[in-house]
């Protein structure tokens, strides 16, 4: 298994940060959207935008194994 590379681990980073390191930004904060308190819209809307950037990641990632596989066979290539 490869390692990711680093701009991967910081987007995988990024929902991680504003879910649990941002919670003293808007703990002061009272309104409501749709309905709902800010916190929890805040929390929620990061569960979504987390699934976003997995499906970021994956994508990164299967492009460069493929490019990896194709720059492989490429030099196993006799000329």
């Amino acid at each position: 298994m490869k390692k990711p590379s680093f701009g991967v681990i910081c987007l995988a980073l990024i929902p991680f940060v504003a879910m649990c390191f941002s919670v003293s930004a808007w703990d002061r904060i009272y309104p409501t959207i749709f309905g709902l308190p800010f916190n929890l819209f805040w929390l929620l809307s990061w569960i979504v935008l987390s699934s976003i950037c997995l499906k970021v990641i994956y994508r990164l990632e299967m492009s460069r194994a493929s490019r990896e596989v194709a720059a492989g066979k490429n030099a196993s290539r006799p000329r």
